[in-house]
């Protein structure tokens, strides 16, 4: 019995034992869950912070804009001092600063110049003088102040101080009238008047310069283009009212009121143009007038001036009754494509920026090709290397031209000289000197005009091929040829090209 038990123990130790599987456990993932919990909960919690942020901000921006300045002081209709204007639009007073500054593009602006002060012109930097960088100018404009002293235009900033200080105050006695386009004019037109514009704009213009400018204190400000109470652009020029009421008078357009029937578009180009204009002192008033009783082109002014009978001045030289064309930017901006198109001065000129929700237009007013980004870009999807290109190609070609121009006329004004020394008369003289007259007119509208072409390419190089032409007639006059009167001249280029300003 022991036996058997024995060996059935011993055959069972023999037999191998196989191991047994490993019972899976299934785990239950309790931590995994909780990270995945934590993790939600943590950007629900971003995003609803995110989200209360950007709603706060867009309400802050919502409130910006519906108050787009800050009312920290009251203005009034008397408020001259752009500085307390500045409390309210910091932004824009700001930018207005920076007129000061002289930065000069290929045709134009000014680069710092140091000068010694003296007690009759206290300034240490000036621009630099047109008549050293073209003695032509000289020529031009010989017997007239601006052969004394002419210099590059600067800044907003500067218009006031460089017309006080200007070297040809002390060679004429400049009327009351400079001061429509050299200073903020509108509170010195109330004081003066009683508080009508027009009265006090008719005292002023009878003053002489050095009276008129005890008057007034500041350079353009904000005032003179705005509604102190409701910021509204508004034409504070009596010049310009009247201007526009001839004007549109010419076009079948009664009793035209530049306030009240602009648009605002149209306004955003009117204030600008109550100063940069062609103009003229009317009378013994020398009442300031803009001479657009017949259109806005060159000739229309032109055939207004021989109507009146106006000269700025007679030629030293030649003994011409000659016109001296001032800044007509405004006259030439309307022949272009730009105005044709809607585009404002100010669209340009004072671009609007982004300010956080608000849009402000700048006023920094200064060369859009200082500005490409801003000024061009916004309509025009070209680089702002070949927009520069595109200027710059339209300046060359008419600054070219000009120069053929301004050569053609001196040599004209030396012709009439030498004939005049050798003996000729008045009478035989007298078509010659008009023609003079009108070529003169028609370079200098381009000389004076402060884009090189650019405001209208095609009617600068028109207006600079009639002057060729011109010049070229006064020639043929003093050598005794059979041509058209200047009158008549004239008249066939007024048919030719129609005022298309409608």
């Amino acid at each position: 019995m022991e036996d058997k038990e024995k060996t059935t123990v011993e055959e069972n130790a023999e037999e191998p034992i196989e191991p047994k599987e490993p019972v899976a456990v299934e785990k239950k993932p309790r931590a995994y869950g909780i990270k995945v919990i934590i993790l939600v909960a943590f950007i629900a919690f971003a995003v609803t912070i995110l989200g209360a942020a950007l709603l706060t901000n867009i309400i802050e921006r919502k409130n910006e804009a519906r108050n787009p300045f800050y009312r920290v002081v009251e203005l009034t209709d008397d408020t001259v001092d752009p500085e307390i204007w500045g409390k309210n639009f910091p932004l824009q007073y700001d930018s207005y600063k920076r007129t000061v500054d002289q930065e000069r593009t290929r045709y134009g602006g000014s680069e710092a110049l140091q000068k010694q002060p003296t007690n009759a012109d206290p300034r240490s930097v000036v621009a630099q003088s047109r008549l050293e960088e073209d003695p032509r100018l000289k020529t031009m404009w010989d017997g007239y102040a601006f052969a004394i002293d002419f210099r590059e235009e600067r800044g907003h900033y500067y218009m006031l101080e460089d017309q006080t200080f200007t070297e040809r105050q002390n060679v004429t006695t400049q009327p009351g009238s400079c001061i429509n386009c050299h200073a903020s004019a509108y509170t010195a037109y109330k004081k003066l008047g009683g508080g009508d514009i027009f009265k006090g704009f008719a005292v002023l213009n009878k003053m002489p310069y050095t009276e008129a400018r005890k008057e007034v204190s500041h350079p353009v400000a904000c005032i003179d283009c705005h509604d102190s109470q409701t910021m509204q652009l508004r034409i504070t020029r009596p010049a310009f009212i009247e201007g526009m009421r001839v004007f549109k008078a010419s076009q079948g357009i009664q009793n035209y009121d530049v306030n009240r029937d602009a648009t605002r578009q149209e306004m955003r180009s009117f204030v600008c143009g109550q100063c940069h204009v062609e103009y003229y002192f009317k009378g013994d008033d020398k009442t300031l007038t803009y001479p657009w009783s017949k259109g806005l082109k060159v000739e229309n002014i032109t055939a207004y001036y021989d109507e009146v009978q106006h000269k700025d001045w007679v030629h030293a030289r030649t003994g011409a009754n000659v016109l001296k064309a001032q800044h007509p930017e405004f006259e030439m901006y309307n022949q272009g494509i730009h105005a044709r198109a809607g585009v404002a001065c100010a669209d340009c000129h004072m671009p609007y920026e982004r300010t956080g929700a608000m849009k402000v237009s700048s006023h920094h007013v200064r060369s859009p090709l200082l500005n490409i980004n801003q000024a061009c870009q916004t309509c025009h999807k070209a680089s702002e290397e070949e927009l520069k290109f595109r200027a710059e190609t339209i300046q060359t070609r008419t600054y070219n031209l000009r120069n053929i121009a301004m050569d053609a006329l001196v040599q004209l004004i030396n012709e009439i000289q030498t004939a005049k020394n050798a003996g000729k008369t008045d009478a035989e003289l007298q078509s010659a000197r008009d023609f003079q007259r009108k070529a003169q007119f028609y370079v200098d509208f381009v000389e004076a005009e402060n884009s090189m072409g650019f405001h209208a390419p095609q009617e600068a190089t028109r207006i600079l091929g009639e002057s060729i032409n011109f010049s070229r007639l006064g020639q043929m006059a003093l050598r005794g040829e059979t041509i058209p009167p200047p009158a008549a001249q004239v008249s066939m280029v007024i048919s030719a090209h129609q005022n298309n300003f409608e």
